[in-house]
C-alpha cells in the first residue's frame, strides 16, 4: 500500500517521536489501546468515533464489517497470555535461555509441530532474535524488548518478560498468525492458535521455570 508503520516496544512514549516528527498519524498496541496524531495519547472516545463513522458509512453492524474485512483480507488471530507473579529467579532463567538460542540460531529453519490429532501443525522457523528498536528520530536504542521467533508462513510467538521485582515477574507469551481461509475466520481464536501455543510452551518449558501448568490471564 506503500504507507510506512513502524513496529515499537510496549509502551506508548515510542510513538510520541513518530507523531512529533509527523512519521505517523494512526497507532495502536496490543492492549487495544488506539489514538491519533491530534494527541499525544490513547484516545478512547476518538477510537468509539471512529467505529460510529465507519457503522454509518456502511450501515452494517460491527459483526458484519468485520466478516466482510477478513473476507477481502484475511483474518489476523491474536492470543496473549499472562502469567504473572511467577518467581523472578525461574522466569528470568527461562527468558535467558531464550536469548540465548536466539543468539547462536539453533533454531532457524528448523520445523516444529504442535496441537494433536487434526488438528495438529507444523511450522518452520525462518528467525529468532531478541527485538531490539532504534528510534528514527532520535537514535537512542532500547534492548530486550521481546524474544521474537518468526515463521516461513508469517505466524509469530513474542516472550515478554516484566517486573522483575521482589514481589514476583510476570511472563507474557504472545501467539499470531495470519488465516486467508475464510471457512476459519470465526473459529474461536485460541482453538485456532493452540497448536502454535503448544509450541511456545514446549520451546520455552515455561511450567518447568515457573511451575505454572495455565495462565492467569489470557487476552
Amino acid at each position: 500500500m506503500g504507507v510506512e508503520c513502524f513496529e515499537t516496544p510496549t509502551g506508548w512514549k515510542f510513538f510520541g517521536n513518530l507523531m512529533d516528527a509527523q512519521r505517523i498519524s494512526l497507532c495502536g498496541e496490543e492492549s487495544f489501546g488506539t489514538g491519533s496524531d491530534h494527541i499525544r495519547e490513547k484516545d478512547g472516545v476518538w477510537a468509539m468515533l471512529a467505529w460510529l463513522s465507519i457503522i454509518a458509512s456502511r450501515k452494517m453492524s460491527v459483526h458484519d464489517i468485520l466478516k466482510d474485512f477478513w473476507k477481502k483480507y484475511g483474518r489476523g488471530f491474536f492470543v496473549r497470555c499472562d502469567y504473572e507473579n511467577v518467581g523472578s529467579e525461574g522466569a528470568n532463567q527461562m527468558i535467558e535461555l531464550l536469548r540465548q538460542t536466539a543468539e547462536d540460531g539453533s533454531l532457524v529453519n528448523k520445523t516444529l509441530t504442535g496441537g494433536s490429532g487434526q488438528d495438529q501443525k507444523t511450522y518452520q522457523v525462518k528467525s529468532m532474535d531478541d527485538f531490539s528498536y532504534t528510534d528514527p528520530i532520535d537514535g537512542s536504542v532500547s534492548k530486550k524488548q521481546g524474544v521474537r521467533i518468526i515463521f516461513t508462513d508469517g505466524s509469530r510467538v513474542i516472550y515478554r518478560l516484566s517486573g522483575t521485582g521482589s514481589a514476583g515477574a510476570t511472563v507474557r507469551v504472545y501467539v499470531e498468525s495470519y488465516e486467508p481461509d475464510e471457512s476459519k475466520h470465526l473459529l474461536d481464536a485460541q482453538i485456532v492458535l493452540k497448536p502454535l501455543l503448544d509450541i511456545a510452551l514446549n520451546l520455552s518449558q515455561l511450567q518447568q521455570f515457573t511451575g505454572r501448568d495455565a495462565p492467569t490471564v489470557i487476552t
